[in-house]
């Protein structure tokens, strides 16, 4: 398997930067919004969004964590156990403007099994998405609202995305399967 660096740590950086100021941009009470990363590598996006936006507007978010584990479509068709981070959200959604944030949005389907989870947390006023990378290809009708990055792919291609806390350096990668 063959890779090509997409972005590396300033892009990335770069990417988190607008993403947060698109998302306090286009939200009139930013204290009224709860970041919510879908595991894994959700999470930390999140948790850098929640710094950038303190940074920026001076507001420190609320944020949790989603584990899709059992929401997902291809659950029973995986030949591997499932490996359960647990899902993290201390305060009711009910009438929260929710951000789900994930590193890479695909075929959509990843985002239909968050939002069956979410639905246990309480009615959100909205849902929003924001994403690192925008691969295309979708399945499910389900559009990002903020995005870092648009990365169209082909078949045989993926997006790796990898940040410091999860992977010890921040970048984005294509890798390609050789045949």
């Amino acid at each position: 398997m063959s890779q090509k660096i997409l972005m590396d740590a300033k892009a990335v950086d770069r990417s988190i930067t607008r993403l947060s100021h698109e998302i306090i941009e286009r939200n009139e009470y930013p204290e009224n919004i709860v970041l919510i990363g879908i595991h894994n590598r959700g999470v930390p996006l999140a948790e850098r969004i929640q710094g950038k936006i303190h940074s920026i507007s001076g507001t420190i978010l609320e944020t949790g964590s989603l584990d899709i584990t059992f929401h997902r479509d291809d659950y029973r068709e995986r030949l591997v156990i499932p490996q359960v981070k647990g899902t993290n959200i201390n305060i009711s959604l009910d009438g929260k403007m929710v951000i789900l944030i994930d590193d890479v949005i695909y075929t959509g389907r990843t985002i239909r099994a968050a939002m069956d989870e979410l639905n246990s947390f309480g009615r959100a006023a909205q849902v929003q998405l924001a994403v690192l990378v925008d691969r295309g290809h979708r399945e499910l009708p389900i559009k990002a609202n903020f995005v870092g990055k648009n990365i169209p792919t082909h078949e045989g291609e993926h997006v790796k995305v990898t940040f410091n806390e999860t992977d010890g350096k921040d970048s984005v990668y294509l890798l390609r399967n050789q045949e």
